[in-house]
């Protein structure tokens, strides 16, 4: 009896050991940082300087006291004259981070002393037009963002935004699950495409949709790189295959190009 019970006993403590095994294995799965875009619109060179300054001077220092480090601040390096924007991408460990990053270089004095010129702009005096918002999750095959390793000058760099929209929620879990299970992922990094992230878009105008960037040395890099990623074996395959067909809808690409004070 006591042989049964011992046996009972340890088969049990296997079982549970699996399980908690599965449970950690599932939650370091989970884990991954989450993104927030924020994009500046804005109408004069005046709203421009004012935004820039308040970027620079106020709000990457604050976000740096705050301990969140490697903030992007990109603008587009062709610039739609009635809609110009500024882009500000933002890394943070957790979701509790995002959501509670403004309470908490609110209450940073020298933010509000070094920002004041925006933060206390009049009604009539707005620093810009209006400011949108993303919110996204990194792609467990990405599951933290990366510094580029670039050689070329900065202010040449071309950093290459996408967007891809789908149809339905359905397609849109479908191409996530192309750059993961399909390693789309693993390709662009084994052509070297210096990706900053990979993400779902949880959060947005533009819904469903999947974003990342990539970066290159100069516009002639980012060619040649994509010339190669549409000649490459693995690319026709994974793109031919039936399951993963008719999974964007619609394509945006953006070329950013970095501030002098952008963090990379």
């Amino acid at each position: 009896m006591k042989s049964r019970c011992k046996i009972h006993t340890n088969l049990f403590s296997l079982v549970l050991l699996f399980i908690l095994g599965m449970s950690a294995s599932s939650a370091k799965a989970a884990k991954g940082y989450y993104y927030q875009i924020k994009i500046y619109h804005y109408k004069t060179q005046t709203q421009e300087g004012r935004i820039e300054r308040y970027l620079e001077h106020a709000y990457l220092p604050a976000l740096h006291r705050a301990g969140i480090a490697n903030v992007g601040v990109f603008k587009p390096i062709k610039q739609d004259t009635s809609d110009m924007r500024i882009y500000v991408f933002t890394p943070f460990k957790s979701l509790d981070k995002l959501t509670g990053i403004d309470s908490k270089i609110e209450a940073d004095t020298k933010y509000l002393t070094d920002g004041e010129d925006y933060i206390s702009a009049g009604f009539k005096d707005a620093p810009y037009s209006r400011i949108e918002t993303l919110v996204l999750k990194a792609f467990p095959r990405m599951p933290t963002p990366a510094v580029p390793v670039l050689t070329g000058n900065k202010a040449g760099r071309v950093y290459e935004l996408r967007s891809y929209e789908s149809a339905t929620e359905k397609y849109n879990f479908n191409k996530v699950r192309m750059f993961n299970d399909g390693d789309e992922v693993g390709l662009f990094k084994r052509l070297g495409f210096n990706a900053v992230f990979y993400s779902e878009v949880i959060a947005g105008s533009r819904m469903p949709n999947l974003m990342y960037m990539t970066t290159f040395n100069n516009k002639q890099d980012r060619d040649k790189h994509w010339e190669t990623f549409s000649n490459d074996a693995y690319w026709k395959s994974l793109s031919s295959k039936p399951e993963y067909q008719n999974n964007v809808s619609h394509a945006d690409i953006i070329f950013l190009y970095p501030a002098a004070y952008s963090d990379f």
